[in-house]
């Protein structure tokens, strides 16, 4: 393909597979911004009118969709919502994947999520107007969510804090809110924990619900020796910042741990069903 595409309409679909009741296609689209095709896995009801919206979950890692049973999941447990109707979007990531993933305004100490905001332009610019512009999908900010899993769960928060205007719920598995502005062995501070600080200085208040998972063995490192692996205490301290801002547990955020999970798609495939019907249910 040659370098100098920069149009959203080169789009290359693979056949489809209705497979009941779920119809699955595969497809790439040319992505200006991230200046490659990205693959794309689409799930969406097998037999629908097309005068009914669909529900859209845009999920980060789509090429983990065969390690976390996706297929599966959906054909068992969106069926008790025939009336909301639900198109999930796998964004596969690529060798970059480290560089893509991330916070948008700034990149870690590393330089890792340098291209994170190419991919936020990319879902919002581009791969959302494809989406609109091709299924009849719902006009209401309420049924649209986004999900990750590790690195692309950072990426899901951050593109749904910043852009409430599109995502109502975000759903983040074994996020990597370790992500920070200063390596451990220079002089760092939990305060230079990215995320953290990106909400701890949002003056708003977005309008959005939060789903968040951790397992006692996503990890094993302790790095304030408080005997709770950093995983945990990353994400318990965000939702603490999420609640100085008025955000309350159990009605805007969720948090499920589970015992012996791991960083893994056995783990979070497990927990997917629950995230599921928890977005559903926020639908209704």
């Amino acid at each position: 393909m040659p370098d100098r595409i920069s149009t959203v309409n080169q789009v290359f679909t693979a056949e489809s597979v209705i497979s009941e009741p779920l119809l699955f296609k595969e497809m790439r689209l040319y992505s200006a911004h991230l200046k490659r095709l990205v693959k794309l896995t689409l799930l969406q009801p097998a037999i629908l009118p097309d005068t009914i919206p669909m529900s859209v979950l845009l999920v980060f890692d789509g090429q983990d969709f065969p390690a976390l049973r996706m297929q599966k999941t959906l054909e068992e447990n969106c069926l008790g919502f025939p009336e909301k109707p639900l198109l999930v979007v796998g964004i596969h990531a690529n060798k970059d994947r480290i560089y893509e993933y991330g916070t948008a305004s700034q990149p870690d100490y590393a330089y890792r999520g340098n291209k994170a905001a190419n991919t936020t332009h990319f879902v919002t610019s581009e791969l959302m107007p494809y989406l609109k512009a091709n299924f009849t999908l719902s006009k209401n900010r309420s049924d649209w969510s986004v999900a990750g899993f590790s690195l692309s769960g950072l990426m899901a928060m951050d593109i749904a804090w910043h852009h409430s205007e599109y995502f109502s719920q975000v759903g983040v598995f074994s996020g990597s809110f370790w992500w920070r502005q200063r390596a451990l062995e220079d002089d760092y501070e939990e305060s230079d924990r990215i995320m953290h600080s990106i909400i701890r200085n949002t003056p708003s208040r977005p309008p959005i619900k939060f789903w968040f998972q951790t397992g006692t063995r996503d990890e094993e490192s302790d790095r304030d020796n408080d005997g709770i692996i950093d995983s945990i205490d990353d994400t318990l301290d965000l939702i603490a910042e999420l609640e100085r801002k008025g955000f309350a547990w159990g009605n805007d955020i969720r948090y499920e741990e589970v015992q012996d999970g791991e960083h893994h798609p056995s783990t979070w495939a497990k927990v997917f069903p629950d995230f599921l019907h928890w977005v559903m249910k926020m639908k209704s």
